[in-house]
């Protein structure tokens, strides 16, 4: 049929260099809108009054400058290799040891699919019952979802054109709220803001939360770097583009939530509500639909590209398809979700931390900064085999590093947070190990000296 040939179809092979579309400001603008959303702002509420909105914004900036170097330095992997992901991970795991994380990572993003799309579904709800006075959050929560098949359905390039507008108007709306808030309010009322009693989030914790919130965008940031043109602008774009929007979404989301809280305004997770307050109401659910419309779009373009690395015969926009309809339904549990936001966050990052440390490990100190694209997806040399498909040593790593992880983030917390100490305990780990195993030198002599993806700078 003709209509099926003007889907995407997109592939987990590696991306050529003249297929590559993404420039330094296409790359910048998507990771821009990838997290100038409102999941994003709401961390940032989290966090206050539990800390000083100084406290607060000391975590946001160090957090974000920090956690955005090893999601550029794993983007980076994607650039060099044109590879997703998730089927980057056969190196170090091994061709068959990949699939486990990529059978979570689909379940991870589909589950934070429901989140954004409920999101979505509040904000388009309260556009059209400011303008009509109708009201129906689980009739949006299905229009979104269906517009977000839509758009991911014709792949990657539909995903990068609408991430630029969305950037953009994301960024403009941001700093409208904050010219509204400071020229309204004293900052004086923001500083000196009561603390709470109990807090249950330190400056340390929060930091923290920064971070993983900064891991948890690393299982799908190949899927989009595999198209950058160079190292240097993929690189930079992804650093930039991450820094900048976590500090805006987390910071608004912090002074909202603290001026919210003076003005004696109820507390709430749609932040749509808060932004109404201050005279944006409909310009904000407009633009926060699309932003986290945008989002949505890429978490199920990643979770298509994650099943692909199982399923690689299953093609693109059939499992586009089928997920979109799982997340739809997902969503219709709506306040369920919500309530378990924060947990959600933090099982991301137990999860993945270790497998991201296990990568970049492997890629930049045990493999020297060279993979074979092409024996990786094909495994016609057998360098990532391991044992029988399998790398023994990742998997001990990464059953170690999320032990670790959960038992200091659910049973026992760390008065420092567990997400920094996952990730040099899980890299150290491997490193470890596979010198131990002497598979460090065994993959040194068998993999070539120059990939013939890597890329000039």
């Amino acid at each position: 049929m003709k209509w099926i040939e003007r889907l995407g179809h997109d592939d987990i092979r590696p991306t050529p260099m003249n297929e590559r579309s993404m420039n330094f400001f296409s790359t910048f603008t998507l990771w821009i809108a990838a997290n100038v959303v409102i999941t994003t702002v709401m961390t940032g509420m989290m966090f206050v009054p539990d800390i000083s909105f100084s406290n607060a914004m000391l975590a946001i900036i160090v957090g974000s400058a920090i956690g955005a170097i090893p999601l550029a330095l794993t983007g980076n992997i994607g650039i060099r290799t044109g590879l997703p992901t998730m089927v980057i991970t056969r190196a170090a795991f091994g061709q068959k040891g990949a699939i486990l994380p990529a059978l979570v990572n689909t379940i991870i993003l589909i589950g934070w699919s429901w989140i954004q799309a409920y999101m979505a579904g509040l904000s388009l709800n309260y556009a059209v019952h400011y303008t009509t006075g109708y009201s129906n959050i689980n009739l949006f929560v299905i229009l979104t979802e269906l517009l977000v098949v839509v758009i991911t359905i014709f792949g990657h390039r539909g995903v990068e054109r609408i991430e630029k507008y969305i950037s953009i108007a994301m960024l403009i709306l941001s700093f409208l709220v904050f010219y509204k808030i400071f020229t309204t309010y004293d900052i004086s009322t923001l500083v000196e803001m009561k603390l709470s009693e109990h807090p249950s989030i330190t400056t340390i914790i929060a930091f923290d939360i920064v971070v993983a919130t900064a891991f948890s965008w690393m299982s799908t940031v190949c899927d989009f770097n595999r198209n950058c043109r160079s190292e240097t602008s993929g690189f930079w774009g992804t650093y930039f583009g991450y820094l900048v929007a976590s500090i805006v979404a987390m910071g608004l989301g912090a002074v909202v939530s603290g001026f919210s809280i003076a003005s004696n305004m109820e507390r709430t997770y749609d932040p749509t509500i808060l932004l109404a307050a201050y005279g944006f109401g409909l310009i904000s659910s407009i633009v926060v639909f699309f932003s986290v419309l945008s989002t949505n779009v890429m978490a199920l373009y990643s979770a298509t590209m994650s099943f692909m690395n199982i399923f690689p015969r299953a093609g693109f926009w059939k499992p586009t398809l089928i997920m979109g309809v799982i997340c739809t339904l997902g969503a219709l549990l709506k306040e369920v979700l919500m309530s378990q936001f924060f947990n959600f966050i933090m099982l991301i990052a137990t999860l993945f931390i270790p497998v991201f440390a296990i990568v970049l490990v492997d890629y930049f100190f045990i493999k020297k900064g060279v993979y074979d694209a092409e024996d990786i997806l094909y495994d016609t040399k057998g360098h990532y085999r391991y044992q029988k498909g399998v790398n023994i040593a990742a998997y001990f790593t990464y059953i170690v590093g999320a032990v670790f992880a959960y038992y200091f983030t659910y049973i026992h917390p760390l008065a420092v947070g567990s997400t920094m100490l996952t990730f040099l305990l899980s890299g150290t780990v491997y490193f470890v190990l596979m010198r131990w195993t002497k598979q460090i030198a065994a993959n040194m002599n068998s993999v070539e000296l120059e990939s013939p993806t890597k890329l000039e700078g």
